[in-house]
């Protein structure tokens, strides 16, 4: 299975340029064993003199979200796939510690339930690990220092995957760099649940070496073994293995094909049915394979919306029919319905 390194693209952020005027923000990339799984970590510190409101377009991706802020106790969470706008309101000083999944790249670190369970929702992240101490958001982020944030941020993941039974091997000093141009967009994600039975709904059919020394790793060394049937034992049954890896290949197939805007294409090339398609959606990405394919859409159009200018607007029509649309109306349609505004109207205020 490859693993890319973090994204260097702002696809899913509303305004991009604002939010990186107002905080810092920056990606690393996760130790070697956890690389399959996961896109990146992204990093934000923010201290504002008024509120903020950021919005995201989501990506069908889970994030493990740790949050500290002034006047409030630290949070963790498990953000599952969110399927509407989602905003989130900064002020004063804090900072968030995140990890985005590939999509489909959850399921071996929570396998008893499908990753549609997390669809739509945002929970304690004990929910997700029971065996998580109350004391690893401190953990995780308590240091200044970005690559020790990393490092915990390895050893709580390196104790409660798929590579827990393996010895964490230290990370190679530098192996954590930031994404070159450090700014880039946050996708802490999440927010209300799918349509049961609509087949659009989402479920339908470089510091200290990671974990070494760490509270978490020497659980993980600790750990007993395997769980009764659907619990954690499930995360290493090449089964589910096989599966996520299966289904991170076809939504990277989504996303960087353009030419795959139909479920019965993907379908084809995976060797599937397109009930079996649905299925290992609903159990490893949380959404359906047509709600990425519109996904994916949404935010090419939101990124071209940005790139353009007040003397050369991007051609809607155009760009409806390269994104597979059967007119320009249901492009605009399905920009208006997830980003809240017609794509001109964002578009001019993206120029501004």
């Amino acid at each position: 299975m490859t693993a890319p390194g973090p994204r260097r693209d702002t696809r899913g952020i509303v305004d991009a340029a604002e939010l990186l005027a107002r905080v810092r923000f920056r990606r690393y990339s996760p130790a070697p064993g956890l690389r399959p799984y996961l896109e990146h970590y992204w990093l934000i510190d923010w201290d504002l003199t008024g509120p903020y409101a950021s919005h995201v377009v989501p990506h069908p991706s889970v994030n493990l979200v740790f949050e500290r802020s002034e006047g409030a106790d630290d949070l963790a969470v498990v953000s599952g796939v969110g399927l509407e706008l989602f905003t989130k309101k900064l002020t004063g000083r804090g900072r968030v510690c995140g990890v985005q999944f590939r999509p489909g790249g959850f399921r071996p670190f929570a396998p008893t339930w499908p990753v549609s369970h997390w669809t739509g929702r945002i929970v304690p992240f004990t929910e997700a690990f029971p065996a998580a101490d109350p004391r690893d958001p401190a953990r995780v982020l308590s240091p200044d220092d970005d690559h020790a944030r990393v490092a915990a941020l390895d050893a709580f993941l390196l104790a409660h995957g798929p590579t827990a039974r393996e010895d964490p091997s230290p990370t190679a000093e530098g192996d954590h760099g930031p994404t070159a141009g450090e700014d880039h967009s946050p996708t802490a994600e999440g927010d209300h649940g799918p349509t049961a039975g609509d087949e659009h709904s989402p479920t339908a059919g470089q510091g200290p070496a990671a974990g070494q020394g760490h509270p978490a790793t020497q659980r993980a060394a600790a750990r007993p073994g395997p769980a009764s049937e659907g619990g954690a034992a499930a995360a290493y049954d090449p089964a589910v293995l096989a599966a996520a890896e299966q289904a991170m290949a076809l939504v990277d197939l989504v996303r960087t094909d353009r030419d795959m805007r139909r479920v019965s294409d993907l379908a084809r090339s995976a060797g599937l049915s397109s009930r079996s398609l649905q299925r290992l959606f609903a159990a490893h990405v949380g959404v359906g394979p047509k709600w990425v394919i519109l996904r994916y859409r949404i935010h090419e159009a939101l990124e071209r919306a940005e790139a353009g200018s007040a003397t050369a607007p991007p051609d809607w029509a155009r760009l409806a029919a390269e994104l597979g649309y059967s007119d320009q109306a249901h492009l605009v349609r399905d920009f208006t319905a997830t980003v809240g505004v017609p794509p001109t109207t964002y578009a001019r205020y993206a120029q501004r």
